[in-house]
């Protein structure tokens, strides 16, 4: 599949309707039009990919509506090279934008099949400064912390304290909190203990479980 004038010029009118949406950085925005969205789909939804909505990508699970990934890269809101754990890599879409901002970004996902479809797509697309683990996100990855930014892709039932931990002082998390609709959260480490947490609109997304799946 190749990123054509076509999509290109799709992709564009996107970011220009996001812009419209919210006073999105331009960083934020930048990053979105560099990655091909059409290009993390299957074949047949390419058509679709430059619509504002989620999509399928297999085992359940979704690729985040545009307005959600550029929403969630914004609040994030780290400096380039920082170190970033995502948790809920998906097809790898968000992983990218956030490679696109200049993190440095660690991904952990639970389905199998979308882990290997994940690096499947960066390799493809060039993106070689991602690192890729299949694990359980609610343990994050200890071993590499502390995270300047922490991104969660799928609705937590609350705030995981493993991943509490692994935030770096005057590091960020941003987490959707809830069941049917989730709470969009940004939880700052003050201290060692102390955190600071505000809110920032309503969301829907895929449940955040434990363990892993084949």
């Amino acid at each position: 599949m190749l990123d054509t004038l076509q999509h290109r010029g799709r992709r564009r009118q996107l970011i220009e309707q996001l812009s419209k949406k919210f006073n999105f950085s331009n960083d934020v925005l930048e990053a979105m039009n560099s990655v091909p969205r059409h290009m993390f789909l299957e074949y047949g939804l390419d058509h679709l990919a430059y619509l504002d909505k989620p999509l399928p990508i297999g085992a359940g699970q979704t690729i985040s509506q545009p307005f959600t990934v550029a929403v969630q890269t914004q609040l994030l809101n780290v400096s380039k090279w920082d170190k970033v754990l995502e948790i809920g890599t998906g097809c790898a879409y968000q992983t990218a934008v956030l490679a696109e901002m200049g993190y440095r970004v660690y991904s952990i996902e639970r389905q199998r099949s979308l882990y290997q479809l994940a690096q499947k797509n960066l390799i493809r697309l060039e993106y070689h400064s991602p690192l890729l683990f299949f694990g359980d996100g609610f343990a994050g990855l200890p071993k590499f912390a502390p995270f300047k930014g922490i991104l969660i892709t799928c609705g937590a039932p609350e705030v995981p304290q493993a991943l509490l931990e692994q935030l770096a002082i005057g590091g960020r998390m941003v987490i959707p909190v809830g069941v049917d609709t989730q709470r969009m959260l940004v939880v700052e480490r003050k201290g060692e203990n102390e955190y600071e947490t505000s809110e920032h609109g309503e969301f829907k997304f895929v449940p955040m479980l434990e363990g892993t799946a084949k």
